[in-house]
């Protein structure tokens, strides 16, 4: 049940197939790709001491180098932690801190700050450049078959934000691995040798959990040389590749059909954009599907049931035709097929078509529950079932349709920030005594952090000093867009401050 096992087949049926490109060069064949993670993996176990279960932390902005350490870390058994390569230094070292993560694989601008915490952490025995001549020493190391593993031996440890601010680990199991990417094939689409998943996105989240379909079937995993996302690169790689494919929040779409680049592109080989991670609004997906036509297909998911809650399938957003096509555009799609989907109550009753409600929803995909926090882990999994915090309906074709977050997330770029966490980063400056923080419609991002805030009698706290502030202790991608400044928050009467009347301030999307 291993999930590492996915390679090491492919490679047995297409030892020559190219695997792995940076950019437009292929740097490794299915053979290359698995001798060098079965040389790693006898390096992690053997050079490098680690036992079975143990926790290795991937924080690398995207790069060939990240297939072959994390298909190493599960061939030898060991549990996998990516870690998003945006995030502050603190963040870094709560997360490793809590996973008790033994080693990190970090790109090199990464692994220069990363260091130091080995002295600090006590669990974390190194932190390893990937481009170091050490880290290619050790894919040569003699390799190790592939450990056993049962279905529900942890594999993949993602940190997603709470409403606290502070991340939970969502444990994801190789059965969850496995289920997830056979739903790819029943409700995504199919694939051949040759395909290619082009990661503009990062691999550390959903983008990198879509190569896994990739990886079964042959397919190239295509990481761009700027290791991220840049429309101009990213429209020349379609030109070079053939049957590209790609996972992109909303407004990565928007920005690559926004492109000066665009006008002149040639967009033939595009096979399909599986868009998710924030609101796609109808009039964005109808702009897209006549700028690149209808080759795109919609997930809902997150962290602790990853792509597979609901989702329009390339059929429905190729049906024209469908009676109700506003609606359809404008929802998240049905229940996919290895899950069950619900709309309930406060008291988890479920709730008839049209009622609004919290969404939950069961399944194989579905989290074990969250790293050494089993209060968090009960309230989320009661009865059975994921409780997903956010409010939506279903119609009477069985489409969901969100509402609302009740947990009050800002989607920025594709990008989960929790509120919480940016208001106790401020609070802590001197001249504030109150902070707010929403988000604000934004014409390209979704969403922007904006932040409403009290001062200290007789102070007034410059915008300088509260972004200052604000980066010394969160990642700066987080921090706000704009600062407003106002005697009081709204407030009802038990002291809650009422974040529905700051959003209402907002008439039109900025930006």
């Amino acid at each position: 049940m291993n999930i590492a096992r996915l390679l090491g087949r492919t490679a047995a049926t297409y030892p020559d197939q190219p695997a792995l490109a940076h950019g437009k060069n292929i740097v490794a064949s299915y053979q290359e790709f698995d001798d060098q993670a079965a040389g790693l993996a006898g390096a992690l176990r053997g050079k490098l001491g680690l036992k079975a279960g143990d926790r290795v932390a991937l924080i690398m902005k995207n790069h060939p180098e990240y297939w072959i350490a994390l298909f190493a870390v599960w061939r030898a058994g060991l549990v996998a932690v990516p870690v998003n390569a945006k995030l502050h230094i603190n963040e870094f070292r709560y997360i490793l801190e809590d996973s008790g993560s033994r080693l990190a694989f970090a790109t090199p601008e990464l692994a220069t700050d990363l260091t130091p915490l080995t002295g600090e952490l006590p669990d974390l025995d190194a932190v390893i450049s990937i481009y170091d001549d050490g880290f290619q020493a050790l894919k040569k190391e003699p390799a190790i078959e592939c450990q056993d593993a049962s279905g529900d031996d942890l594999a993949w440890l993602f940190y997603t934000s709470g409403t606290t601010g502070k991340p939970k680990g969502a444990m994801l199991s190789h059965r969850n691995l496995l289920a997830a990417t056979l739903s790819y094939f029943a409700d995504v689409t199919s694939h051949d040798p040759g395909d290619c998943m082009i990661h503009a996105a990062p691999q550390t989240h959903g983008s990198g959990l879509y190569g896994l379909p990739l990886i079964a079937k042959g397919g190239i995993q295509v990481t761009p040389q700027s290791g991220g996302f840049d429309p101009a690169e990213t429209l020349d790689l379609i030109a070079h590749y053939p049957n590209c494919c790609f996972f992109f929040a909303p407004t990565m779409v928007h920005r690559l059909i926004s492109s000066p680049a665009f006008e002149k592109a040639d967009t033939r080989n595009l096979k399909i954009i599986v868009y998710g991670g924030g609101p796609m609004y109808e009039a964005d997906i109808r702009r897209a599907i006549t700028a690149l036509g209808p080759r795109f297909a919609q997930i809902y998911g997150q962290g602790e049931s990853p792509m597979t809650i609901t989702g329009l399938t390339l059929a429905m957003i190729r049906d024209e035709n469908h009676p109700r096509r506003s609606q359809l555009l404008a929802s998240v799609g049905v229940e996919r097929t290895d899950v069950e989907v619900r709309v309930v109550d406060e008291n988890d009753t479920p709730l008839p078509t049209g009622d609004i409600g919290e969404i939950v929803v069961r399944g194989d995909v579905v989290m074990q529950g969250y790293w050494k926090n089993p209060e968090a882990t009960k309230e989320a999994l009661r009865g059975g079932w994921l409780h997903t915090g956010d409010m939506g309906c279903f119609d009477a074709d069985g489409f969901l349709t969100l509402k609302d977050r009740s947990k009050d997330l800002i989607i920025s770029g594709g990008t989960n920030i929790y509120p919480r966490e940016i208001e106790e980063a401020l609070l802590t400056h001197p001249d504030v005594a109150e902070i707010s923080v929403v988000g604000r419609p934004h014409a390209d991002w979704g969403e922007e952090v904006i932040a409403f805030i009290v001062p200290r009698r007789g102070t007034q706290p410059t915008i300088d000093e509260l972004d200052r502030h604000c980066t010394a202790q969160i990642a700066r991608f987080k921090r706000p867009k704009e600062y407003i400044f106002i005697d009081e928050l709204p407030k009802n009467n038990y002291g809650k401050v009422l974040k529905t009347e700051l959003r209402a301030r907002f008439t039109s999307p900025s930006g």
